[in-house]
């Protein structure tokens, strides 16, 4: 099992992440506009928007957030088609609990 620590810790970056996602979406596009439209924005407006996206919290980035085990919370041997890592998977599907999921042998 993990540090309650560590998970409370991701929980919270989770929080950040869905909070800010709309304004760094936003700032982002912004960003972007001018790549896409053809018309280049100034570098004055680009350095402005820069800014305004590294004033926004450090955790509120997706990039940071680290996948999980629901069940136990450890961070590596992580499935992400099912969520959980490689020990719990192993028991659920000895326990016929992952639909699909049979034990391979050839």
């Amino acid at each position: 099992m993990a540090k309650k620590s560590m998970v409370e810790r991701e929980k919270k970056r989770l929080f950040l992440v869905h909070r800010f996602f709309q304004k760094r979406l936003h700032l982002k596009n912004e960003l972007a506009k001018g790549r896409n439209t053809g018309v280049p924005v100034s570098f004055k407006d680009q350095l402005r928007i820069s800014s305004k996206i590294q004033k926004l919290p450090r955790n509120s980035s997706p990039i940071r957030v680290h996948n999980r085990c629901f069940v136990t919370g450890r961070p590596k041997g992580f499935f992400r088609d099912f969520g959980i890592s490689r020990h719990v998977f192993r028991e659920m599907a000895h326990q016929c609990l992952l639909p699909g999921v049979r034990k391979s042998s050839w």
